[in-house]
């Protein structure tokens, strides 16, 4: 399930149309990181790797639609960043990657 949420994720990364090569390159490389450490939870939690790959895919879909809401997107980088609460210490990683994903879809400029 996990795998198949971040498919979708990085189809809707290759998809945007409003985002430079440059940016979709650099999603798509943090997406794949994402993948790995999601991954690596999932072995020891499930519903909060599938709760994390789920804000991804929303925080994206928000921050690469046409018609943009800022307040939709504040909400869903807000999930986003608050699915990882409490893995600091034994996921450090993933906290890192997705606090990178947050920051680079929060900069896409609404």
């Amino acid at each position: 399930m996990i795998d198949e949420t971040v498919t979708k994720l990085e189809a809707q990364l290759r998809e945007a149309g409003n985002l430079s090569p440059e940016r979709k390159a650099e999603l798509l490389q943090l997406i794949s990181t994402l993948k790995s450490e999601v991954s690596e939870l999932s072995k020891t939690n499930e519903e909060e790797a599938q709760s994390i790959a789920r804000f991804a895919e929303v925080s994206t879909l928000e921050a690469t639609r046409s018609a943009k809401n800022q307040r939709l997107q504040e909400l869903s980088l807000e999930g986003l960043k608050s699915s990882v609460e409490g893995f600091e210490k034994s996921h450090p990683r993933l906290v890192q990657v997705v606090n990178s994903i947050s920051q680079t879809l929060s900069n896409l400029g609404i």
